[in-house]
């Protein structure tokens, strides 16, 4: 006996058809979706070179009024890599933060060395409320100041030291984000072209940015 047919049970053309339709469906998302993702790339780079061109516009501005002797020395090209290094916001944060450490330590040496100048003149007091003879008290405050100015020299060498210790850890910092220009140098010259690589990036970090301009 044959068996009966069940009914609605689609056909195999109706299938082969149904399964094309959702292939040429899926081909159709996948080529929307690649499609996205090439115009995102597109308005990225666009977004990107809008950006590298504004940086260095602004950056060619700020070294134009630098003093004559630096503007040879800050070359075209350092402008260049420092703004493209600038497209990363990254840099602008660690900056940032190497300058706030640099004034919480400036501002903590300054109270050291206060400190050792009112200890000084404590020191001075005291003396002044013992010592009843003018010209006893004279001799002792004369040897007490040259104690005192040779106490304060190696306090400022010491602060001294202190800084210029910062400025290494600046640079050594700034050196491993890639940041161009920067490198651990004791030269006065390349410190204050570094110095001034620095004044660059802070004001162009206060400067916004619009991409439809």
């Amino acid at each position: 006996m044959d068996a009966e047919q069940p009914e609605n049970l689609p056909s195999t053309q109706e299938t082969t058809d149904g399964d094309e339709g959702l292939s040429q469906d899926s081909r159709a998302d996948s080529q929307e979706s690649l499609d996205a993702v090439v115009a995102d790339e597109h308005q990225s780079q666009e977004f990107l070179q809008r950006k590298l061109y504004f940086l260095l516009e602004q950056l060619k501005k700020m070294h134009n009024i630098l003093p004559e002797q630096f503007l040879l020395r800050i070359s075209y090209e350092l402008l260049a890599g420092l703004a493209n290094s600038l497209l990363n916001d990254t840099i602008f944060e660690i900056v940032k933060g190497l300058m706030e450490i640099q004034h919480v330590t400036e501002k903590h040496l300054m109270q050291v060395r206060e400190k050792v100048e009112n200890d000084h003149q404590l020191e001075v007091k005291q003396w002044e409320s013992k010592i009843q003879d003018p010209e006893e008290l004279e001799h002792i405050i004369a040897l007490m100041k040259i104690k005192h100015t040779k106490n304060m020299k190696e306090t400022d060498m010491k602060l001294v030291l202190h800084l210029d210790q910062k400025v290494k850890d600046q640079q050594s910092t700034l050196e491993k984000a890639g940041v161009p220009g920067f490198y651990v140098t004791d030269n006065p010259m390349e410190i204050k072209i570094q110095m001034y690589l620095l004044d660059f990036i802070l004001r162009l970090s206060r400067v916004k940015f619009e991409p439809n301009k």
